[in-house]
């Protein structure tokens, strides 16, 4: 049972990597004008609520297109309806990678405190973002706080009891993303 989990997991894993490199090949994408002239084309035949599920059924099939056991149950075609060419198969298989590493959850170091913060994605605030902006504001390195986690419409921060202190100080009030910010220690640490 737990296998099953751990594979799930990995493979969850896995195909959440990849759509985070296929949304980043979107963004350096070569020819923008191609890809805009799809686009309306999209926009101009699936309707705006069957979106999502037309982009997660193409992402279906371009896996499934890519997968072993698909290749050898239908043979790919050319545009003319012709087989396409068998492709060479490795020799030997190697174990794939995930493409993206899951980031592990370290234990906080001691003396370390947890902070909310009541603006999060939903106000498009990034942890990059933030990141900067508590590093400008506090006068302290990357590596002064231990975790960032940004959640729909709040934030956590864990960094030193000190480096709080002066956090609440000075970002209490402040506006961020156009909201104000309202700063205290996490109930849940």
């Amino acid at each position: 049972m737990e296998n099953d989990n751990k594979s799930n997991a990995s493979e969850e894993d896995l195909l959440i990597g990849t759509i985070q490199v296929l949304a980043g090949k979107t963004k350096a994408d070569p020819n923008p004008e191609e890809l805009e002239q799809l686009k309306r084309l999209i926009k101009k035949n699936v309707p705006f609520t069957l979106r999502s599920y037309f982009m997660a059924y193409l992402l279906r099939e371009m896996l499934n297109a890519n997968s072993p056991k698909t290749r050898t149950a239908a043979p790919q075609r050319t545009p003319k309806g012709k087989p396409a060419p068998k492709s060479p198969q490795p020799e030997s298989k190697k174990q794939e990678k995930p493409l993206l590493k899951k980031r592990e959850e370290k234990p906080l170091p001691e003396g370390a405190r947890t902070l909310y913060l009541n603006i999060g994605k939903m106000k498009r605030l990034y942890a990059k973002e933030l990141s900067l902006l508590l590093q400008k504001e506090l006068e302290i390195t990357r590596e002064d706080i231990f975790s960032l986690r940004i959640h729909d419409k709040y934030s956590f921060i864990s960094m030193t009891e000190e480096n709080c202190e002066k956090a609440i100080a000075k970002l209490n009030g402040m506006d961020i993303k156009g909201r104000t910010a309202a700063v205290s220690y996490s109930n849940k640490e």
